[in-house]
């Protein structure tokens, strides 16, 4: 173990001697450059991935480039994943601002964010979990005329994680024409078993309302396979009135009544987002 430790010592001190003759001749731009590629050597922040997967994967992470669609109670923690896993480049979407009642599930609700809108949130604390991300974070209402805007630079995946039925169907419609493996989130509210979450393709999706309603408007355009799906087979079980009259923020799109939540839930469906996206990645890595 000391023998490890020396070496990689060692090596660090190699790294830093590099650095500092890059800077002598130019090759490094300036002192601030030279600093900061110094506290990336001393303090490699996804050491850890790389134990896991290896170097070159980790490479690939940082070079994929993913749209989350959706930053509420699933996108926000599909966001974070991918943060943390060392994706290079994020699109983050979304419409709406942070209100109190996104506190009970929503990675990005806090007593100091709220009334700011969710992608400003968003693009800070990525950046303030890896400064070397490019975020494109992106306030727009997900619908037929903006979606060409929206997907207009090349993804590697994109995660739909938006509740309403009809621009679910437009963007998953719309990323599967140009390409683009699409990972999609049905519904998380009114759920409590963790154990009940399933990951599958859209035409495997059983139980779930959400999803069958997408499932029906889909098979209207031909689609009837080709996007993974995170759903529940729990019945629903929340069928009481909402206990407060709390307006939109953003009021686009058909108003919908709100239903009950919980964290770990949309968190898991959030998670298992991240985790397909990884998983393409990682295969296109291999291939």
């Amino acid at each position: 173990m000391l023998i490890a430790c020396f070496r990689s010592k060692l090596n660090e001190k190699y790294k830093l001697i590099l650095f500092f003759r890059q800077w002598r001749t130019r090759q490094v731009r300036d002192l601030g450059d030279l600093c900061g590629k110094i506290f990336l050597i001393m303090t490699h922040r996804f050491s850890r991935t790389e134990q896991l997967i290896g170097k070159e994967a980790l490479a690939k992470l940082s070079r994929a480039r993913v749209a989350v669609f959706g930053l509420g109670a699933v996108g926000s923690y599909a966001v974070e994943a991918l943060a943390r896993a060392g994706v290079g480049y994020l699109r983050l979407v979304d419409c709406d601002c942070i209100r109190p009642s996104n506190m009970n599930r929503q990675l990005y609700a806090l007593e100091s964010t709220l009334n700011r809108p969710k992608t400003e949130v968003a693009h800070e604390r990525v950046l303030d979990i890896n400064p070397h991300c490019k975020v494109d974070a992106l306030q727009e209402f997900v619908m037929k005329k903006t979606l060409d805007q929206l997907l207009s630079k090349p993804l590697d995946a994109m995660v739909d994680a938006i509740d309403s039925v009809t621009p679910k169907v437009e963007l998953i419609a719309a990323g599967l024409h140009a390409g683009i493996p699409v990972i999609s989130s049905m519904g998380a509210a009114t759920r409590m078993d963790p154990s009940a979450v399933r990951l599958g393709d859209i035409s495997e999706t059983d139980v779930c309302p959400l999803a069958r309603f997408v499932r029906k408007r889909l098979r209207r355009r031909g689609i009837t396979s080709g996007v993974r799906c995170i759903f529940s087979i729990e019945e629903p079980r929340n069928k009481d009135a909402p206990v407060d009259d709390e307006a939109p923020s953003f009021p686009q799109g058909r108003t919908r009544r709100p239903i009950g939540s919980l964290s770990y839930i949309t968190g898991i469906f959030g998670l298992l987002a991240a985790y397909e996206v990884i998983k393409i990645i990682l295969n296109k890595a291999q291939s």
